[in-house]
């Protein structure tokens, strides 16, 4: 990153750590509109399911990054990072703050540390693996995305699909070619990265869980699978929307649905923890996000224009 880089404030941390609450209550302080990095809330019709701001926070404070594709439609990092960087000279051009906000390391890395720009891949080729990948179960595809590179940093359908694809189209694993974009970006990112105890983390899952269920989770989830969207499909391949099609699908009871998120998320999270612990490339302020979201915000606010 060269001297006219734009310094850009990403507020990461793992899911329910907070972030959201964080980001609201800093516009209190800030003139900023929310770039959401997360790779679930880019959904349509999946408002519960993965925690989107509710219409009336998005009416205080205005969000980019949310309900931008279609449940079917696969929506890489590549497309966040270009669609990201229009939204930032957007904001910019109101006199506004961009302020990043997300828990999709992915997404982070590409808009701050420089887009992997796809080489051409053969199309025949690419249908052959796209038919025997459709085989393949989402553990069977984990494991292959691991094998074929190092760099693998875990997920779902969507990413270990994406990890093979490239690494046996181009000869070279997809965290190499990320490797190589570091440095091409335009941005200086400033991160805050909330944390709290794994207790404190575990009990806040808890309670999400069970209140998305009891929101209606179940009911939003069987309404896009009547649309005619497959149950692999790359928005309800994620974590806590994925255990509502398996009971939509006979494959769990529905009492079983809310403690089967909770698993699945903590897992998640204890993984999101570890990638913001080591892979975030640049200055990055700390937080204990045990403390109410005003005073979380009004200790970036001043960090931010300190800094």
């Amino acid at each position: 990153m060269g001297a006219g880089s734009l310094s850009l404030p990403i507020l990461v941390g793992p899911t329910a750590v907070g972030k959201t609450a964080a980001a609201l209550a800093l516009a209190a302080h800030l003139p900023l509109e929310v770039i959401s990095a997360d790779s679930r809330q880019i959904y349509r019709r999946l408002d519960v399911g993965t925690a989107k701001p509710t219409r009336r926070e998005r009416q205080k404070v205005a969000h980019h990054g949310v309900d931008v594709a279609e449940p079917g439609e696969r929506y890489s990092a590549g497309r966040f990072a270009r669609e990201a960087a229009t939204w930032v000279e957007e904001i910019r051009s109101r006199g506004k703050l961009p302020f990043v906000v997300g828990g999709t390391g992915l997404y982070v890395r590409s808009l701050a540390e420089g887009l992997f720009i796809e080489p051409p891949l053969d199309p025949e080729r690419r249908r052959a693996l796209e038919h025997w990948i459709g085989g393949l179960s989402v553990g069977e595809l984990v494991r292959w995305a691991g094998r074929l590179d190092p760099g693998y940093a875990g997920g779902g359908r969507q990413r270990a699909t994406r990890a093979i694809e490239i690494a046996l189209l181009t000869g070279h694993a997809l965290s190499g070619w990320h490797r190589r974009a570091r440095g091409e970006s335009p941005i200086a990112p400033w991160y805050i990265r909330l944390t709290v105890p794994r207790p404190v983390l575990h009990q806040r899952i808890q309670v999400r869980a069970e209140e998305m269920v009891r929101r209606g989770l179940i009911e939003e989830v069987a309404a896009v699978l009547s649309e005619g969207h497959q149950a692999n499909a790359p928005g309800l391949d994620g974590v806590g929307i994925r255990e509502a099609v398996q009971y939509l699908h006979g494959a769990r009871s529905r009492e079983s649905v809310a403690e089967a998120i909770v698993v699945s998320t903590r897992q998640y999270a204890k993984r999101q923890e570890t990638w913001f612990r080591h892979q975030l490339q640049g200055p990055v302020l700390t937080l204990d996000a045990t403390r109410p979201a005003e005073q979380l915000a009004a200790e970036i606010a001043v960090a931010w224009k300190g800094r």
